[in-house]
Order: C-alpha cells, then sequence, then structure tokens
C-alpha cells in the first residue's frame, strides 16, 4: 500500500486548519510514498476558504475544493470523495479530534476487508452530542438493522472502488450521509471490520450537529432513505469483523 487519498470537509475551521494540515502531511509521509489531502470547504463563513487555499501553496499535496455556499456535511464528504484520485481512501474530519497515528490500527484490517471504520472509544464530546450520538446510532440499527457500533465516527479507511460503486445510490447530503453510506455498503456486500480509536476533545471552533435544522434535515433523509430501501430488493448479507 503505497498511495493513499486523504479526504475531509471543513465547515468554518479555520482555526483549525493549519494544524490538522500539518498533523496529516507529517503521518501521511511517513506511511506512504504517494499521497493527496482533499479538503472540502463547505461554503464556510469565516476565512476557511483563504486558509485552505494558502495551506495549499505550502503543501502541495493539498488539493482544495469550494463549495460556494453551505450545502451540508454529507455534501462536503461527497464532494472530497468524489475528488480522491487513490484507490485507498482515508476519511476523517478537520476539527482535530483524532490521533492521526491510529490509522496503524486500521491498515492491517484492509488485507481481508473492503471498509474498516473506527469508533470513539469513548466518545469526548459534550455529554448531549454524545447523548444525541448513541440515539442516532441505535435509530439507525432499529431501522435498517446493525451496520456499525458508531455510525457517524469520522475515521475510516477503505477501497474507493467499494465507494464508487454505491456512490451513485446516496441521495443525503446532510447529517445521514454516513448512515447511507454504511446500510449501502453492508446491502452491496462490503467487509465491514471496525476498530477503537481515541478521541479527545474539540481544540476550537464549533460544532454544527446539534443545530435544529441539522436535526431535521437528518431525521427527514433518514425516513425518505428507509422508505426507499422498502422498495427495493433485501439486501445481502456482509461479513462484520469487530477487533
Amino acid at each position: 500500500m503505497k498511495k493513499i487519498s486523504v479526504i475531509m470537509p471543513a465547515y468554518n475551521e479555520e482555526a483549525n486548519l493549519p494544524g490538522m494540515i500539518a498533523d496529516v502531511v507529517s503521518v501521511m509521509q511517513d506511511r506512504f510514498d504517494d499521497f493527496e489531502v482533499v479538503v472540502t470547504d463547505d461554503g464556510s463563513r469565516d476565512g476557511t476558504g483563504q486558509v485552505l487555499d494558502h495551506l495549499a501553496v505550502t503543501y502541495p499535496q493539498v488539493k482544495p475544493v469550494h463549495h460556494p455556499q453551505n450545502r451540508g456535511y454529507g455534501a462536503a464528504v461527497f464532494t472530497a470523495l468524489s475528488h480522491a484520485s487513490k484507490e485507498v481512501v482515508f476519511f476523517t474530519d478537520s476539527d482535530r479530534q483524532f490521533n492521526l497515528h491510529e490509522i496503524d490500527r486500521l491498515l492491517p484490517h484492509l488485507s481481508d476487508s473492503d471498509m474498516v471504520v473506527g469508533y470513539r472509544a469513548p466518545r469526548r464530546d459534550p455529554f448531549q452530542r454524545v447523548l444525541f450520538g448513541h440515539g442516532w446510532s441505535s435509530l439507525v440499527t432499529l431501522l435498517f438493522g446493525y451496520t456499525a457500533r458508531d455510525i457517524d465516527c469520522a475515521f475510516k479507511l477503505f477501497r474507493r472502488h467499494t465507494f464508487n460503486q454505491i456512490a451513485p445510490l446516496i441521495e443525503s447530503r446532510g447529517a445521514t450521509f454516513s448512515a447511507e453510506w454504511l446500510v449501502l455498503s453492508k446491502r452491496a456486500g462490503f467487509r465491514i471490520a471496525e476498530v477503537p480509536v481515541s478521541h479527545v476533545p474539540r481544540r476550537a471552533g464549533a460544532q454544527t450537529g446539534a443545530r435544529p435544522d441539522v436535526i431535521k434535515r437528518a431525521f427527514r433523509e433518514l425516513w425518505q432513505f428507509r422508505v426507499r430501501l422498502w422498495r427495493e430488493t433485501p439486501p445481502h448479507q456482509t461479513e462484520l469483523i469487530q477487533e
């Protein structure tokens, strides 16, 4: 494994991006001969776009993509994934809440899995966010069956062709994106491994996942997805490997 694409969304992450990109470059250059860092600025209202463009000059591996307007978390992830060019892709967030060195925990599992999904052990977010997260994962499991214990954990490693295969089927562009991605991956028969990863409190910036408009959109998209699958053929079984 010599090449990798690192992809991440960024919304109002002006304060986090310089440190995050430096971390990514430091970790990846020690492990891969060739890597790129694709970052989607999702219509940020602060200086995220300008900082991202400046970082692209400093680090030639950085590939900025800009949304003129804010489209939502899933849309930003989808855009970044669509611009990834390497066969292996690592997906994370730009808020610096993960230890990137722990990609070493995921890499060995890619030899016998199509996707390796991290789960935060434990999650270091405010209590309300943790409570919402547990409730959301439980709801997704209730509606679709088990997919992963931490559906929205932004620490995933996978082969690009697995995403390309289901990308035309993914309709969610808000917070439901990760759930739809995993459910469709399971139905496609991809082998999924789960690995615990460290999580730290956010250092700067503000989270948007608990905003009423974000939550309302997530529930609407989740229900639309559930109705759509009811009209389709039964899912395939997938092999789940847990560490």
